[in-house]
């Protein structure tokens, strides 16, 4: 079952609703992007960036990536984000499958409250603390939305890339079936030394 099927379907969503398609070559292979959101109205659409020759009949190789501005685009070195973008767009590139880009930034608090964090964490506060004291939890982030566009997509099966055990944990709880996970395996830098020794001692990632 290919991707032009999957140009058929127009399920409705609980949280969101497939709101346009178009083809997208990229460096990494040809793609059909989607956008989802309530309305159209809505000007920061969550993304699914599908490859064009996708098999959705066997395992998708499937990247849940919450939106990072400062590290997707600007190559921050204070977080792995962009290298972890940029890693797994490879990996979907040779393996056909699907990036799911999320409007979460900052883990959910949006990206001028991540900034103050920032902030925070040059006065000695480490990422997840500095959360914690402007009010938010650690991680605010809802991965139910991906689980929602995998379904809109009639994806049932996927080898997961990430390290992250709640993104894992959000697939275990939906109808999804997980076959593997594949590490997202980046280079430290002095820069983000103690942000991913957080990520792995506080919030479990599998680094």
């Amino acid at each position: 079952m290919h991707i032009c099927y999957l140009c058929t379907l127009n399920f409705y969503l609980i949280l969101l609703n497939r709101q346009v398609q178009a083809e997208l070559p990229t460096k990494w292979g040809s793609f059909i992007i989607y956008a989802y959101a309530q309305n159209r109205d809505e000007q920061q659409p969550n993304i699914a960036l599908i490859h064009r020759d996708v098999d959705i009949s066997g395992s998708v190789a499937v990247r849940i990536h919450s939106e990072c501005i400062t590290g997707d685009l600007f190559g921050s070195k204070r977080c792995d984000c962009g290298e972890q973008f940029e890693h797994s767009m490879k990996i979907i590139g040779e393996k056909k499958g699907l990036m799911i880009y999320l409007r979460q930034e900052g883990r959910g608090i949006g990206l001028i409250n991540k900034l103050d964090a920032y902030n925070l964490q040059d006065k000695g506060y480490d990422t997840f603390e500095a959360n914690v004291h402007l009010g938010f939890e650690p991680d605010e982030r809802d991965f139910q939305i991906a689980i929602e566009i995998l379904n809109d997509l009639n994806i049932e099966t996927i080898d997961l890339i990430t390290n992250n055990p709640d993104k894992i944990a959000a697939i275990d709880r939906s109808t999804i079936k997980l076959v593997s996970r594949i590490p997202v395996v980046i280079p430290s830098k002095t820069e983000n030394e103690r942000y991913l020794k957080v990520k792995q001692d506080v919030m479990g990632h599998l680094l």
